[in-house]
């Protein structure tokens, strides 16, 4: 089955919401080996980038809006709500095995394995396995990383003096605009997001 073929499926099956990832191989894992040994294809970043702009062609057209870079939605009462959570540094619980959590800036995450994590819990413990205080700074930096990625965009606000100074070079490459003091990806700029983010922060 071809990538048309797989979204024109999934447009025919009328969701209200639809996400896309790149496909990321993680070192360590098994599909990582075959890589190496030559059973599997590596990623292809030009690939993926033709892929992304047929998704984003084939779901525009079926009535999507392309509101987080690998996220669609009818409208915006069925963007994920969840995600936007995350992807807005609010605070959230997360309930289970391997599951993070934030609250106030504090970031933890439970123990992953399902045995051990039921055996802490039976034994009165908590399953948090680690945690971590994060900073003004840190803080910062993920508003930027995530909520660029974001429709609505960024403020301007946010950034610092320097980080304000690069921006007409990104613009001038045809990666963000600007709209209502706000720093948002152009599709152009969807596709080299990471790079866009690498290339603004100090």
């Amino acid at each position: 089955m071809d990538w048309q073929t797989s979204l024109d499926a999934v447009i025919s099956a009328d969701p209200d919401h639809v996400s896309a990832y790149a496909l990321v191989i993680e070192p360590g894992t098994a599909m990582a080996r075959k890589v190496a040994h030559g059973e599997l294809e590596p990623t292809d970043d030009d690939r993926q980038a033709d892929y992304y702009l047929m998704a984003e062609a084939s779901l525009t057209a079926a009535g999507f809006e392309n509101y987080e870079v690998s996220n669609w939605a009818r409208d915006r009462d069925h963007r994920a709500r969840h995600n936007l959570a995350y992807w807005q540094g609010d605070n959230w619980w997360g309930i289970g095995p391997g599951a993070h959590s934030h609250v106030g800036g504090v970031r933890w995450w439970n123990l992953r394995h399902p045995a051990r994590y039921a055996a802490a819990l039976a034994a009165g413990h908590s399953p948090a396995q680690a945690r971590e205080v994060l900073d003004h700074q840190t803080r910062r930096i993920e508003r930027v990383l995530l909520e660029l990625r974001i429709s609505d965009g960024l403020p301007v606000e946010v950034l610092t003096v320097t980080e304000v100074q690069r921006l007409p070079a990104l613009l001038d490459r045809g990666l963000i605009e600007m709209q209502a003091e706000r720093v948002k990806l152009t599709l152009q700029g969807r596709l080299l997001a990471d790079a866009v983010i690498r290339d603004l922060l100090d």
